[in-house]
């Protein structure tokens, strides 16, 4: 028979919050920030108001030495006996909601959640400045888990009845009391908590979640990498949040990584890190390896594991030099982008970066050469999509080709990169697939983003206009209509060649950039804007 990984319990809402407070129970970083809407708080509190089911949580046990990040934020002195799994979202609304604490979202701000409860009706509503001078509501619910409820009650019926100008009767009054005490009583609210236990190691974790949890993020080999940084390097972690909080925040005013391209997440730096480090694309077997398994004899070693750390830090230090970033950066201005809308493939911008630093830290590479290699071989992969499907097999192919070079052998780097990109920008790809994949009217399609790249590198001008292309696709530009595109042949005149269907008429190569103001001047039903 096999062995149990968990054991089914329960625990009330009240259980659940004091353990997050004193550090019992931890998020850890196999979840992201918080990304629920206000809305669904609001749905979730309606749900156990009603004592419908609101799922089961998913926790943990580990064997972490080292305190783990808190659900608010804060850090806790003591072992985190249990990790969060599945459940991050609702158990961040409900300790956020309960205690008045603030959340971080996913754009890295610090936000109240702020829900609203009219018991006329027994109805929620996320708060709003309507609802704050509503007297039907209680405008923050917060206040009926704090000292002080009982006032709180009072001063809410006082206001009640000088809105209606009336006076309640008693039954009226304890119809609206016992609804507000059925609100704060859902701090004995019973979850279904499922605890799988510490002998459960990363697969297995992730396979239960997958087979429990149909609606959730799908926890993966990064997400797991960043938890084991959580346990061994947690300032290497932090390091990396705080890398793309910066890249970001709108006000620090200090050097950062903010830049026109990307706003880049954790597992993306991981993975350039990883890359770097490991020479790994695939993350399959990292997790093992930064825990000091040897992958050919299975043994286990804390020595091993130092070691393997050892050299992800020191890779993690070139991936956050912010020269090496904005070094990088160059190389994708260098090939013709200019801002994040040219983006069609984010991992072509990541695992390019990965190349760009081993040209660098490993082969000796300087940055105006490195510059004019990583221009070429980015604007290949990503006009080609070569890490579009299957990128973390390409680009351990491609790790794999440079894993045969010898360490310093600059020209071989150099030769290896053209080599590729000569194979995959041939005659027939020029003559043969380039037409092809221009045959579609998609917004997005990477040999579309590579024919505007093209026009900022021949310095072409705007049709019916003096001004550059390049000038108006300049990410610094914000006017809402800086820049359109136009019928080079109209929809009338096509429409007399049987030319109807919309993928024709409004096909990349019948569509000019027009400067706005220009372009008023021209049939408007012929124009389709720039999204």
């Amino acid at each position: 028979m096999a062995t149990t990984l968990y054991r089914d319990t329960g625990y009330t809402l009240t259980h659940l919050i004091e353990d997050i407070k004193h550090g019992n129970i931890a998020l850890p970083d196999i979840q992201r920030p918080f990304v629920w809407s206000a809305a669904k708080v609001r749905d979730l509190f309606d749900s156990m108001y009603r004592g419908y089911p609101v799922g089961t949580l998913m926790l943990w046990e580990t064997g972490a030495d080292v305190g783990i990040r808190q659900v608010g934020g804060g850090e806790s002195d003591r072992v985190a006996k249990l990790l969060i799994v599945d459940g991050q979202q609702r158990l961040t609304s409900l300790f956020a909601v309960l205690t008045g604490r603030s959340v971080l979202t996913k754009s890295f701000d610090n936000k109240r959640i702020r829900i609203a409860f009219q018991p006329t009706d027994e109805t929620f509503e996320v708060t709003d400045a309507a609802i704050e001078r509503d007297p039907e509501f209680i405008s923050d619910i917060t206040v009926l888990w704090a000292n002080g409820y009982k006032s709180t009650v009072r001063k809410f019926m006082a206001r009640l009845g000088a809105g209606r100008n009336v006076e309640f009767g008693h039954a009226e009054q304890d119809r609206l009391e016992e609804r507000i005490d059925r609100v704060r009583d859902l701090r004995d609210f019973r979850f279904q908590v499922i605890e799988l236990n510490a002998s459960a190691d990363e697969e297995q974790v992730a396979e239960v979640f997958v087979r429990t949890n149909s609606k959730g993020v799908t926890l993966n080999q990064a997400d797991f990498i960043l938890t084991l940084m959580s346990v061994h390097w947690e300032e290497g972690r932090s390091q990396i949040e705080a890398f793309c909080r910066s890249a970001v925040d709108q006000s620090s005013g200090q050097p950062s990584p903010k830049n026109a391209f990307l706003n880049p997440r954790p597992d993306q730096i991981l993975r350039a890190s990883i890359g770097l480090a490991f020479r790994r694309g695939r993350l399959q077997h990292v997790y093992n390896i930064l825990r000091g398994k040897d992958l050919e004899t299975g043994d286990w070693s804390a020595e091993r594991r130092i070691e393997q750390f050892d050299k992800l830090r020191k890779a993690q230090d070139e991936v956050l030099d912010l020269t090496n970033w904005h070094e990088y950066l160059k190389c994708l201005k260098h090939a013709g982008f200019r801002r994040g809308r040219m983006i069609a493939s984010e991992s072509a911008v990541i695992f390019t970066y990965v190349l760009w630093l081993i040209g660098k830290c490993d082969f000796g590479l300087d940055y105006k050469t490195l510059r004019r290699m990583i221009a070429r071989w980015f604007f290949m992969a990503h006009t080609t999509g070569r890490y579009t499907s299957s990128p973390e097999s390409q680009i351990e192919a491609d790790l794999s080709r440079l894993n045969a070079l010898t360490t310093g052998d600059a020209q071989g780097f150099c030769d290896e990169l053209d080599r590729i990109v000569h194979s995959n920008f041939t005659r027939d790809y020029w003559e043969i697939s380039l037409p092809n994949r221009l045959d579609t009217s998609g917004a997005k399609s990477p040999v579309l983003l590579a024919y505007w790249a093209a026009l900022n590198l021949l310095d072409a001008e705007v049709l019916f206009s003096g001004l550059k292309i390049r000038e108006l696709l300049d990410p610094n530009v914000t006017a809402p209509r800086s820049i359109e595109r136009h019928h080079l042949f109209p929809k009338a005149f096509l429409a007399t060649k049987n030319i109807t269907l919309r993928s024709q008429v409004n096909a990349i190569a019948n569509m000019a950039f027009v400067d706005w103001p220009e372009n008023t001047t021209i049939n408007v039903t012929s124009v389709v804007s720039l999204k």
